[in-house]
């Protein structure tokens, strides 16, 4: 079956409008369509659709719609990931330094501490390939202290790093899989769990998950509009702090809601809740068109505390 044909900017816009879309000015399709790709929109303008098979656009489809959709989405990424990025700086601070404290600085080379031997090893070896795939003037000056070197590349160290230089330059994904990985037992894992106001380790790990899961969407600037969210965190137990005090429909758990007012919780416990949440706020009520359930936020959910 041969491959579909490359269509023209006007081309796009003349099958959009086939196809029922409303384009009043064409000269701002055409603008858009220039710098955006036709098949990048297609995920704001999906549940516009009446008939998906056919392609068939509802009657009020229009395409100002769907550039206002995509950018709202856009400064929705720039908020979360600002609060993403306070999150993972204390979750490596917390690990760094309880875990330090307890058992020194190479704590994270002691299989004794962590459950899996495997995931322990592998954990490792993603921790080392970021530090020595990284580029930080800290980790250079390492490298030129303790690297072994070869044709000009440092290809080995004859000092292991201690978890404060090497954390530094971990991701948010293996310092949560190192997280989960730690032995249940430690009270450290436990500590870290109660700085960021959650009674269990589990808690915070399906939590991490979850938010891992959302930065890598980020951080790849895919859409979050109407993304159904495969992973999801957990429900809290107790939670010492404000959490949400009506249950969610199943709707609303699978879409990004539930996840970011879990980082607003979590940004709560570690002091930079209150910027996150004006941000939200304020993106909402600039664009009071945006059909806000898409995202899985439910009516009234300005009325929940943790968002007052």
């Amino acid at each position: 079956m041969a491959n579909k044909e490359s269509r023209s900017i006007q081309e796009q816009i003349d099958l959009l409008k086939h196809r029922g879309m409303i384009i009043e000015d064409e000269e701002f399709a055409r603008l858009h369509l220039s710098h955006i790709s036709y098949y990048r929109l297609k995920g704001y303008w999906w549940d516009m659709q009446a008939d998906k098979e056919q392609h068939i656009f509802k009657n009020d489809a229009d395409f100002k719609d769907v550039i206002a959709r995509y950018f709202f989405d856009k400064e929705l990424r720039l908020i979360l990931f600002d609060a993403i990025e306070a999150i993972e700086i204390a979750l490596r601070t917390k690990m760094i330094y309880h875990l330090s404290q307890s058992y020194g600085g190479l704590y994270y080379m002691d299989k004794g501490l962590f459950i899996n031997e495997d995931l322990h090893q592998r954990h490792i070896d993603d921790l080392m390939g970021e530090f020595m795939r990284s580029g930080e003037i800290f980790i250079k000056d390492y490298k030129c202290k303790y690297g072994g070197w070869e044709d000009g590349k440092c290809t080995s160290l004859t000092q292991q790093p201690d978890a404060w230089v090497i954390f530094e330059v971990a991701t948010f994904g293996t310092l949560s899989k190192i997280y989960k990985n730690l032995n249940h037992q430690l009270p450290e894992k436990a500590r870290i769990a109660n700085d960021f106001g959650l009674n269990i380790h589990s808690e915070l790990s399906s939590w991490l998950e979850a938010i891992s899961y959302l930065r890598n969407i980020v951080a790849h600037h895919s859409r979050v509009w109407s993304r159904t969210m495969v992973k999801r965190p957990m429900d809290i137990s107790n939670p010492k702090g404000i959490w949400l005090q009506n249950s969610l429909t199943d709707f609303a758990k699978k879409k990004p809601y539930l996840i970011i007012t879990s980082m607003l919780y979590l940004c709560n416990a570690i002091n930079a809740g209150e910027t996150y949440k004006k941000k939200i706020i304020s993106l909402i009520e600039e664009n009071p068109d945006i059909p806000i359930y898409k995202i899985g936020f439910p009516n009234n959910w300005n009325q929940e505390p943790i968002w007052q």
